[in-house]
């Protein structure tokens, strides 16, 4: 019954990022539309022929997929109890407490926008941020906020290249033809993904540095920032493939899921 409820999550995951990745595209090439994140993507399904119904199902979909994360603690928490494994048991127990958290958000998101509840990501993170500078040593904790993210981003970089997401798919049942294929677009949309969510932390870095939130402006912004510089519009569309193939990479872990959170 978990893995069904992981396949689901995995789908919408899926979706989401194809949504991205479509939204980054008409960024890189001036097409009006909306932001290049996660709300500009439940922004842009709630505008299609049944919007409110893929917003549900997207919705519930995350938070499945939070719900088969966080259940994931539950097959390591006894190693709490072993002194040799302690260290490990925690940073694993507390990735997938994370991932969970971020699934939660995102189907919770999505419910709000398929209610008709709508906001945008960047401005409620400017307004955050604003907030958080003002207050005694605000600056320092958008900072270690900001050295966070880039730590997220950087780790999923690796990841990437160096094949260490293949933990979480059972790639042995695929097969051996669609192999490689899934192995070149997973590292392909981890790079990806991992170049975005660090340059994310290093605007946001820079808010905390010179106090000015404009910065911070997540993943749009960090999109916005790579289409602007010099061949802006290609170098943006490479990404915007990365979140393709990461899409696609998330629709065969739906296929073939690895239940291991150690990796």
């Amino acid at each position: 019954m978990l893995e069904h409820v992981a396949r689901a999550g995995l789908v919408a995951y899926g979706l989401m990022h194809f949504l991205i990745a479509y939204l980054a595209l008409q960024l890189a090439w001036g097409v009006p539309a909306a932001d290049a994140d996660q709300t500009g993507a439940l922004k842009a399904l709630h505008g299609a022929p049944a919007g409110p119904v893929l917003l549900w199902v997207v919705g519930l979909g995350m938070l499945a997929l939070a719900v088969w994360q966080a259940g994931e603690v539950l097959l390591w928490w006894r190693g709490l109890l072993d002194a040799d494994h302690r260290a490990r048991t925690c940073f694993v127990c507390a990735k997938c407490l994370a991932k969970a958290a971020v699934y939660a958000v995102l189907g919770a998101t999505a419910l709000l926008f398929a209610v008709g509840v709508t906001y945008q990501a960047d401005e409620r993170l400017q307004h955050l941020t604003d907030e958080t500078l003002e207050v005694p040593g605000g600056a320092a904790m958008v900072g270690a906020v900001a050295v966070a993210v880039v730590g997220v981003g950087a780790y999923t970089l690796v990841r990437g290249l160096t094949g260490g997401f293949m933990r979480d798919i059972d790639l042995p049942a695929a097969p051996d033809r669609w192999e490689p294929l899934i192995e070149g677009l997973g590292r392909v949309g981890h790079v990806a993904k991992g170049i975005a969510f660090g340059l994310v932390g290093v605007l946001l870095f820079q808010a905390a540095v010179t106090e000015d939130v404009s910065t911070a402006t997540g993943l749009d912004g960090a999109l916005t920032t790579i289409g602007s510089a010099g061949a802006g519009p290609w170098l943006l569309t490479a990404v915007a493939a990365g979140f393709a193939a990461y899409g696609v990479y998330a629709l065969a872990r739906a296929r073939y899921p690895d239940r291991d959170p150690s990796s």
